[in-house]
């Protein structure tokens, strides 16, 4: 009876000691932070640079350029300060500098950004174009690269996203909402429950543009925008600041772009930015340009305060992948303690074997 005691503790003790070990070693193989993170961004960008180091730039309420931060890990980060000043050169008012991004490119590094520009004849209350800053280091300082925005189409636009591919580089963005009401059943339903005259619509867009940003080449082509009809799969999720009574709005915009197994995956958000409403949906397509189809599995981030939660405004994101060869999509959201303040979390995503994508997400738990 001793004997097979001590057989049934040893097992025990392997077991455990073999079980610990393989703990350890995926937790080396992981990020292992808690969301959110103490990061008090607004569509955050991760860049992984060339010196080995996460830096993550994003928006900040009421800066007049962008802050940034960096960290070894990505679990623990560090404020660097501002690294762009929007007042030099004066091609840019002194508010409304959103959704940085920035992208290495032959050992310099490029910031795309939205921001109000100054030439405004017509005196529009969004003048919104997108401009370019470079710096010789990810930490700054970030310079504009040109005295005007990349291109203007003639109406404001916002959140610049980059796709590289054989040489050639490829620019997203979104059309603002502003002076563009659009008819839809949305639109006809609220305007009979007397809600709202029109609404207004913001549209995703892609164009090719010339590799040193001062142009663009062709016309852009309209990818992405809220459904038309209300018996359409997306429109309950998309039409959500409407028919809330919110806002006269419905939003696309916030693009990312990457590729996987062959197939481009566009994410997008929808829904008011300050609401907690908020949600990021994604579409795929063969080819960079599109045409894109929306996916049946819509949203695929959202707050979960029906579920328990208290996580809400959770969008504007970005993917990565990380060392440990897992995707993770960065975002912003906010809780009951942040209150209106956007803070920063990163989750897994996965793709399964029929292309479906999946965000574990948002957690507010420790990550293994």
């Amino acid at each position: 009876m001793k004997t097979q005691c001590k057989q049934i503790f040893f097992i025990f003790i392997t077991t455990s000691v073999v079980f610990l070990v393989s703990c350890v070693g995926n937790k080396t193989n992981q990020i292992g932070h808690k969301n959110p993170l103490d990061v008090a961004f607004g569509d955050p960008f991760v860049l992984k640079a060339s010196d080995g180091k996460y830096y993550m730039y994003g928006t900040t309420e009421s800066e007049k350029g962008f802050r940034a931060c960096v960290s070894g890990d990505l679990v623990n980060w560090t404020d660097l300060g501002r690294v762009y000043e929007g007042a030099k050169p004066d091609s840019w008012t002194l508010k409304n500098f959103w959704a940085p991004e920035v992208y290495e490119i032959k050992g310099k590094y490029y910031m795309l950004f939205s921001a109000d520009w100054k030439v405004n004849p017509t005196n529009e209350g969004e003048n919104f174009r997108i401009g370019v800053a470079v710096s010789d280091s990810p930490r700054g300082p970030f310079k504009d690269l040109m005295d005007r925005p990349i291109f203007d189409p003639g109406y404001p636009i916002i959140d610049a996203n980059l796709w590289f591919e054989n040489s050639r580089v490829f620019l997203y963005y979104s059309r603002c909402c502003y002076k563009n009401p659009v008819e839809s059943e949305v639109a006809t339903w609220a305007k009979k429950q007397g809600w709202f005259n029109e609404i207004e619509e913001s549209w995703v867009y892609g164009v090719e543009i010339k590799p040193d940003f001062s142009g663009i080449i062709g016309e852009p082509k309209l990818l992405l925008r809220p459904p038309v009809k209300m018996d359409d799969k997306q429109a309950e999720w998309e039409s959500r600041s409407v028919t809330s009574r919110e806002v006269n709005r419905r939003w696309t915009e916030g693009s990312f772009i990457f590729k996987k197994n062959g197939a481009y995956y566009m994410m997008y958000s929808a829904n008011f930015f300050g609401g907690k409403n908020y949600a990021v949906g994604y579409a795929t397509s063969d080819n960079p340009l599109g045409p894109f189809k929306k996916a049946d599995n819509n949203p695929v981030l959202q707050k979960n305060t029906d579920k328990g939660g208290d996580v809400t405004g959770t969008g504007h994101n970005m993917v990565f992948t990380h060392a440990n060869g897992e995707m993770y999509c960065v975002y912003h959201g906010r809780t009951t303690k942040t209150g209106g303040k956007r803070v920063v979390f990163i989750d897994k995503i996965e793709i399964t074997p029929d292309g479906k994508l999946i965000v574990d997400g948002p957690t507010t738990t420790g990550q293994m």
